[in-house]
């Protein structure tokens, strides 16, 4: 197992590098001007010369690259073009809010979409299995950031129960743990819409395949109880499930950009879609790689979840 884990590990290195790559020369390819926002609009060709070469814009494009990627090895993103602070930092601030809203929405999600599917396979064809499907159906067709609007009309604007905006009242009374719980229904609620579709679907099928299996039919002759046949069902279905949950939670840190624009809540994606109406390169490149990073190594933490739930794997 530790040979397999390691080379998977090894696998992180490049795929990170490869990662990196794209998405700093994209930004260059990509059409807008970093100093437009920087200079004011009787700016000479010389102040620009002369902005752009204290900003290192004026190297070329494989030079600035090696800098950064040598900077950032050293956990030195660099620092935002419009504020001076650190990258770093900024990222640091914006991802402890996401998470929140990840991590709750991932549990949620895990929890409703795992319990849904377990139901609608083990009553293929009935009624529960109909509502389950159509629940998840659902979930898939509805858009997160037209359900985040939907639920701001609804909830905020027509019956006034819920805050539409931020992360947490400013300067209120009730502020505090609760208030932040508050501003989180909207938010959790639109992104985890996608995620119970997904694992619905997922969790049902694979459940199914499992129960098309012999040795089930084996386990219901010898009179097994109905509990003990579950877990077992739900043992051997669980790889190809904890596979999707890991990408669906790296989907739910790294696609929440236009929800958190909607609500203004104050993430990662608000933080990555701000730095791109300002054409901000450093936070730009800072934010997709910290999301990148972290989606690259979901995956290699559910490859070797998977390992140790299914040794099969390891000989694969």
């Amino acid at each position: 197992m530790w040979s397999y884990v390691a080379w998977r590990v090894i696998y992180v290195i490049p795929t990170l590098f490869g990662v990196s790559i794209i998405m700093f020369f994209l930004l260059f390819v990509a059409p807008g001007d970093p100093l437009a926002t920087l200079l004011p609009p009787d700016a000479t060709a010389a102040d620009r010369a002369k902005l752009a070469h204290s900003m290192g814009l004026d190297k070329p494009v494989y030079t600035q690259y090696v800098i950064w990627l040598g900077n950032a090895l050293q956990g030195d993103l660099g620092e935002s073009f419009h504020n001076n602070v650190p990258v770093i930092d900024e990222v640091k601030a914006a991802l402890k809010n996401t998470f929140i809203l990840a991590a709750t929405a991932a549990v949620l999600s895990i929890t409703a979409g795992a319990v849904l599917g377990t139901i609608a396979a083990f009553n293929q064809g009935r009624w529960l299995d109909k509502v389950a499907s159509a629940i998840a159906i659902t979930g898939l067709s509805l858009p997160n950031y037209w359900v985040a609007i939907l639920l701001i009309i609804v909830f905020s604007v027509t019956w006034g129960v819920l805050p539409a905006q931020g992360m947490q009242t400013i300067g209120g009374a009730g502020s505090g743990p609760l208030d932040v719980m508050k501003h989180m229904v909207i938010p959790v609620v639109a992104l985890m819409m996608i995620s119970v579709g997904i694992i619905t679907r997922m969790m049902r099928a694979s459940v199914l395949e499992v129960l098309d299996r012999e040795y089930v039919t084996a386990l219901r002759g010898k009179g097994l109880a109905p509990y003990s046949i579950v877990y077992h069902v739900i043992k051997n279905a669980a790889p190809s499930v904890i596979t999707v949950v890991g990408l669906d939670f790296g989907y739910l840190v790294g696609g929440s950009i236009l929800v958190e624009s909607v609500v203004n809540w104050p993430g990662a994606g608000g933080l990555l879609n701000l730095a791109i109406q300002r054409r901000d390169i450093m936070v730009i490149q800072g934010t997709a790689l910290a999301l990148a990073s972290i989606f690259v190594v979901l995956n290699l933490v559910v490859d070797i979840f998977n390992t140790m739930i299914d040794p099969r794997i390891r000989r694969t």
